[in-house]
């Protein structure tokens, strides 16, 4: 099932119609997880926390043209730490991995969640993007069903309702087998347009498959980060130098994964990019958002600081040729990478589903319906 629909996301990537205007707006993919972070929840979310650049990637195979925007509602309770905490649709997925890296499953009292405020926020309060070539969807994650006693809560059908006046497709994955809560989710599901996916309560075998090209991969993707020249206010820099990192710290397969992203992501892109959310010079004068001249010289680094104006062009363009000149290398291993786990999975004994699986899956169907 999982290679049929991956093989129609393929297809339908390069079926693009041969009259398509050069001027058409850029499609746009968005998908907002709604994530209960209660303390039941929390094998599934360190499962996430490992997956969520396979995700995005399935995302950027299915339409790599498009601008891809992730976001997180997470949820739990009233008498809770909070009750929602919202991480807005972004095109810096780096960002968004981040703060997923910061969760942490606790609390919980009584059996029922703030499932019906959640999905209000992300319905109603994320900033869904307009238009035609929208593709907009949620996924519901949790294991226990709504409290409908709240008065002060707008009830998920009606929440349902505003979803599909905006067109927004929700999923709802349960994390277990309770039946209260079955109950709830195959009816947000129904209403919402889209999938009612039952997985085992800890997010099912999430098969992590490292690969012999997983070393060379991270290491030039460092290489990459390297080219980066971040600038714009302490607060700019110090963001993309930490995103630059972020592979360093990661798990051997999760780095790996990321720089499959990023380098996707580079090949897709009018100009090579190495971090998500903007912010390096390199990217943004080659890409002719920003001129060089223009740049003060307080939001530079030291040693750009330090250089005459045609010196620092000169850097510049260095930079660019040497993180193009690396990314065409990376290229090709992380082809090779690709194939070795295609063929790893095929070899997988079946088994349940798993979180990663069943969203990708998912994914790869919805962002291609018409």
């Amino acid at each position: 099932m999982l290679r049929l629909v991956m093989r129609a996301c393929a297809l339908a990537a390069v079926t693009v119609p041969a009259f398509a205007s050069p001027l058409a707006a850029k499609p746009v993919v968005e998908v907002a997880f709604v994530l209960d972070t209660t303390g039941s929840m929390g094998a599934l979310i360190e499962g996430a926390k490992r997956k969520i650049w396979s995700i995005a990637t399935s995302i950027l195979e299915c339409s790599p043209d498009a601008e891809i925007r992730m976001g997180l509602v997470a949820y739990r309770d009233i008498g809770d730490t909070y009750v929602t905490k919202t991480y807005e649709l972004t095109t810096d997925i780096q960002d968004l991995y981040g703060n997923l890296l910061a969760l942490r499953a606790q609390g919980g009292g009584d059996w029922p969640e703030s499932v019906n405020e959640a999905l209000e926020v992300a319905v109603r309060k994320l900033s869904w993007k307009e238009g035609r070539d929208s593709t907009r969807i949620v996924f519901l994650v949790g294991d226990a069903p709504p409290h409908m006693d709240y008065a002060q809560d707008t009830k998920y059908p009606d929440v349902m309702e505003m979803a599909k006046r905006r067109g927004i497709v929700v999923n709802a994955v349960q994390a277990g087998d309770a039946r209260d809560t079955a109950k709830a989710w195959r009816g947000i599901a129904q209403m919402g347009g889209g999938e009612y996916i039952p997985i085992p309560q800890d997010g099912g075998k999430i098969v992590v498959i490292e690969t012999p090209y997983d070393t060379e991969i991270i290491e030039l993707q460092k290489r990459v980060n390297r080219t980066v020249v971040p600038y714009g206010s302490r607060a700019d820099k110090s963001r993309v130098e930490m995103q630059s990192a972020q592979i360093a710290a990661a798990p051997a397969a999760s780095a790996s994964d990321m720089a499959s992203y990023m380098n996707k992501r580079a090949k897709a892109a009018p100009v090579a990019e190495a971090v998500t959310g903007g912010g390096d010079l390199v990217a943004d004068v080659a890409a002719g958002r920003k001129s060089l001249d223009q740049v003060k010289d307080e939001e530079l680094s030291d040693d750009l600081k330090a250089m005459k104006q045609d010196e620092r062009k000169t850097y510049l363009d260095q930079q660019l040729a040497e993180r193009t000149s690396l990314n065409t290398n990376l290229a090709e291993l992380v082809k090779k990478r690709d194939l070795y786990i295609a063929d790893a999975r095929k070899a997988e004994p079946k088994s349940g589903d798993s979180f990663d699986r069943v969203v990708e899956t998912t994914l790869r169907a919805q962002i291609q319906r018409p």
